[in-house]
């Protein structure tokens, strides 16, 4: 009898142990070293070149010192077999270490639940995966957008069939959320922000809407999904951090950077100095963005910069930073931290926002651009005319390292807008 429970017990063990090993960590966050590059993968949701230009703003603010590249390969209209079609020149082209996929609006037909769509589907997504497999990707999938049918029942022209396709999207989601759990992916819930934050807002506006046109989210929605992605799938940093306290035991006071280096510090009992040169900048956005920055609470919750004054008198105080006023605040609301990463007043706020304006040209001016040739170039190929086509090849090959080139010129400009510099910071006593 004891021969048998040991064997039952070893049994068990055994079992258990291959059931463990089945399971697999899902990849926890994307680190994105200098040189490496992420691929955007998509339909025409990354073909506005929105969310995927937010991203970017991301780290060229909070990694100046790394070179990442990014490449949009997103095309409208797109499902995952055309994804496939194009996967070799427009993915592996890139040597990505990651991709991004956000793919299902179109698969979906638009249409309520129908098992052969759905399967047409999986199976495209399931040989993406195993192709960014055999080439060493990491692959972080993404559950499609919502599809807003208030939005859609208030334009002028309806369709029946439309009422219910965000549930027909939220199952695919769920679909895709088991296969990269089963996988061991990445994976980022893009529907469900969007979905309760727009639950939310209804509640003081009943017409609220993310998404003007029902499918593709306004800037504000593209904001939402960027800070999903950010949240899910990028470690949570804070841009920098300035601490002033008096030292044990003195009078005196030091000053800590934190993300930064802090110096030459000078104070008595009604103005202070120092320098302070942070290694990040704040991830500021471009002013059509702003209601999403402010329904995601982004500048505190992805970008904090603070700066915390301890053991004033009391009375109120005003701070500069290279000069410029900043704003005026009392000993207690110093002491608890200010917050800056909003204050459109700082220098490093406006530098912040000299890069993101920088990369909304380089978007509009070279990636989406060069998108639009791809889409023309899949509108060519479904047309069959294959002489058509190879006349017209070069020229698309020509159009496409063009607007790669002239991205590049952006990204040097990018790059000397987001290097930090030493700033001067005062406070001082105000009446």
């Amino acid at each position: 009898m004891r021969k048998l429970t040991l064997a039952f017990f070893v049994l068990f063990v055994a079992i258990a142990s291959l059931t463990a090993q089945e399971f697999k960590q899902p990849l926890a966050a994307m680190d994105l070293k200098d040189g490496d590059t992420i691929v955007f993968l998509g339909d025409s949701i990354t073909h506005q070149c929105l969310y995927t230009q937010y991203i970017e703003d991301y780290f060229y603010t909070r990694y100046p010192d790394r070179r990442i590249r990014f490449h949009n390969a997103g095309v409208s209209g797109d499902r995952a077999a055309d994804a496939l079609a194009r996967f070799d020149d427009d993915v592996v082209a890139f040597k990505p270490k990651y991709v991004t996929m956000l793919l299902g609006m179109n698969d979906g037909s638009y249409t309520n639940f129908v098992p052969e769509i759905f399967t047409t589907y999986s199976t495209g997504m399931t040989e993406l995966l195993d192709k960014l497999a055999g080439i060493g990707a990491a692959a972080v999938p993404m559950t499609p957008t919502m599809f807003d049918a208030r939005a859609f029942s208030m334009r002028p022209q309806k369709r029946e069939r439309y009422t219910y396709y965000n549930a027909v999207l939220a199952f695919y989601g769920t679909w895709l959320r088991e296969v990269a759990g089963q996988r061991g992916l990445g994976f980022v819930n893009m529907w469900a922000p969007l979905n309760d934050i727009t639950v939310q807002e209804r509640k003081k506006d009943p017409k609220f809407t993310l998404i003007t046109d029902a499918i593709h989210p306004d800037a504000p929605g593209q904001v939402i999904m960027a800070t999903s992605i950010i949240g899910d799938m990028v470690p949570r940093t804070l841009v920098s951090g300035i601490i002033l306290r008096v030292v044990p035991n003195t009078v005196k006071y030091a000053v800590t950077g934190i993300n930064g280096k802090a110096g030459d510090l000078q104070a008595n009992d009604f103005v202070m100095s120092f320098t302070f040169k942070a290694n990040a900048l704040p991830w500021v956005l471009p002013p059509d963005a702003t209601l999403g920055c402010t329904l995601t609470h982004l500048g505190h919750r992805y970008s904090n910069e603070k700066i915390t004054v301890g053991n004033l008198k009391p009375g109120k105080y005003g701070l500069r930073i290279d000069g410029q006023p900043v704003g005026a605040y009392t000993e207690g609301q110093l002491a608890f931290g200010v917050e800056l990463e909003n204050n459109v007043n700082t220098p490093q706020y406006q530098q912040a926002l000299k890069v993101a304006m920088l990369n909304k040209e380089r978007n509009e001016k070279a990636v989406k651009p060069m998108r639009d040739l791809w889409a023309k170039l899949k509108g060519k190929r479904r047309a069959g005319n294959q002489a058509e086509l190879d006349k017209w090849l070069p020229e698309f090959k020509a159009g496409v390292a063009e607007k790669i080139a002239l991205a590049k010129q952006y990204e040097d400009q990018i790059y000397q807008a987001n290097q930090p510099v030493a700033r001067k910071y005062e406070i001082t006593r105000v009446p």
